[in-house]
C-alpha cells in the first residue's frame, strides 16, 4: 500500500459562511470602505465586468478613460450594454487628469456611468483618482474604479473618494491569489443595478444575485460552494499586509518605483516610458527600448543574465518598444530591483548597446530606495 503524500491544503475544513463573510469584512477594512464588499470566485476580469453589465443599461452615456489596455477593454464592454461611449484617451507615457475628465463631463452632461483604472501595470502609469473621483462626484455619475493594481501598493480611500464600484485582486501588490477577486458597492450603485432591467440575473455575472442570496440575507449561507483555497489565501494576503503596516508595504512599493527610475536614469540607453515620477505607478516600471533595438531583445538578454528577474516584453502594440520591470508584492524588495537593473545592464552591453556604468547606476538606485524608506 503506498503511503498518502496528499498535501494538507487538499485535507481543509470547510469554509462557512462566516469565516467568508469575515475575509470580506477584512478585505472592506484594506479597501478603507464602510460599504457592501462581495468576494467574488474568479480573477478580477469577472467583477469588473459584473459592474459593467449591472450598472450600465441601454441609451445610458459612459465616459470610458483610457490610460492603458484594460480601459480599452471597458470600452468594448459598455458599448455592448447598449451604451453611448465617450472615450477619453490619455497617452500611456502619462495620465489623465481631472481637468480633462470635467471637460469631458462638461461637453457630455449625459454621462452617468464612469470608468478608470486607477493603475496600470502594463503601462506603468497611475491617475489621480482623488482629483477624478471629486469631479465625478460633482457631476453624479457612478465611478467604477480598477483597483487591482494600486491596492496595496498606493493610497486606496474608496469611500473618501466616492467610488461606487471598486474591484481589486490579489496577485499583484497584494502578494495573493489570482483566483479570487472583490468589488465594493455603495449605495448609489445598488440603486442603479436594481433599476437596470438588463442587469443579468442568475448567472456568474450578477450582482444582483449576490445581494439577494447573501447580502439580504445577513450572509449566513453562501450561495454556492466557495473557492476555498483561493479564499483563505486572500485572507492571508490580507492578515500579511495588516502585521507587516500597510503604510510600510505601499513605502516598499513606492521605493521600488523610485529605485528602478534612478537606476535606468543612471543607464541612459532606456528611459522610463511614463515621464514624470508622480504618473508613474509604484508596482511596475515601463522603459523605452534604446533606438533600433527591439525590446524582446533586450528583454531576453537581461533574462540570460539573471533568469530570476521580473522583466518583460509588452504585450500587443508595445511589444517592440517597451519593457516592463515588475517590482510588485514580493518583488517591491531592494534586492530584487538591484538584480533587475543589474541584468539589464549586462543585457545591454551584451547587445553592444552603449549604457551607463553599472555601478553608478546601482548605487543612484540604492540611494533613491534609502530615502524613501527613511521618509
Amino acid at each position: 500500500m503506498t503511503a498518502n503524500t496528499a498535501p494538507a491544503l487538499l485535507d481543509l475544513a470547510p469554509l462557512g459562511a462566516g469565516h467568508f463573510a469575515r475575509i470580506e469584512d477584512k478585505v472592506a477594512a484594506l479597501m478603507r470602505t464602510r460599504e457592501t464588499v462581495v468576494a467574488m470566485q474568479g480573477e478580477a476580469l469577472l467583477p469588473l465586468e459584473a459592474c459593467i453589465r449591472s450598472a450600465v443599461r441601454p441609451g445610458s452615456t459612459a465616459l470610458n478613460i483610457i490610460t492603458g489596455p484594460y480601459g480599452e477593454t471597458f470600452g468594448g464592454w459598455l458599448r455592448s450594454c447598449g451604451a453611448e461611449v465617450i472615450d477619453l484617451a490619455a497617452p500611456f507615457s502619462g495620465a489623465v487628469t481631472a481637468a480633462q475628465v470635467a471637460d469631458a463631463l462638461r461637453a457630455h452632461p449625459a454621462i452617468d456611468f464612469v470608468s478608470l483604472v486607477h493603475a496600470e501595470a502594463a503601462t506603468g502609469n497611475t491617475n489621480p483618482v482623488a482629483e477624478i473621483g471629486a469631479v465625478v462626484r460633482e457631476h453624479g455619475a457612478l465611478l467604477m474604479l480598477d483597483a487591482v493594481a494600486s491596492v496595496a501598493a498606493e493610497p486606496l480611500l474608496t469611500d473618501e473618494w466616492g467610488v461606487d464600484l471598486c474591484v481589486i485582486g490579489g496577485q499583484k501588490a497584494m502578494a495573493g491569489p489570482a483566483g479570487v477577486s472583490a468589488v465594493s458597492v455603495s449605495a448609489r450603485a445598488w440603486e442603479r443595478i436594481a433599476a437596470n432591467e438588463q442587469a443579468p440575473r442568475r448567472s456568474y455575472l450578477s450582482l444582483l444575485d449576490w445581494k439577494e442570496r447573501w447580502i439580504d440575507g445577513g450572509r449566513t449561507a453562501l450561495p454556492h460552494a466557495p473557492a476555498q483555497l483561493e479564499m483563505l489565501a486572500l485572507e492571508q494576503a490580507v492578515d500579511r499586509i495588516e502585521e507587516d503596516g500597510l503604510d510600510g508595504v505601499i513605502a516598499r512599493h513606492r521605493a521600488a518605483s523610485a529605485a528602478t527610475r534612478a537606476g535606468v536614469r543612471v543607464l541612459g540607453a532606456v528611459a522610463p516610458y511614463v515621464v514624470r515620477d508622480e504618473d508613474a505607478a509604484p508596482v511596475a516600471t515601463t522603459l523605452r527600448a534604446p533606438g533600433g533595438t527591439d525590446a524582446r531583445d533586450v528583454v531576453a538578454a537581461a533574462l540570460a543574465a539573471d533568469a530570476s528577474i521580473p522583466v518583460q516584453a509588452a504585450g500587443g502594440a508595445l511589444a517592440k518598444e517597451m519593457i516592463r520591470v515588475n517590482h510588485y508584492g514580493l518583488d517591491a524588495d531592494r534586492e530584487t530591483v538591484l538584480g533587475a537593473l543589474s541584468a539589464l545592464a549586462e543585457g545591454l552591453q551584451a547587445l553592444g548597446v552603449s549604457a551607463g556604468d553599472r555601478d553608478e547606476a546601482l548605487a543612484a538606485a540604492g540611494k533613491a530606495w534609502d530615502a524613501v524608506i527613511a521618509g
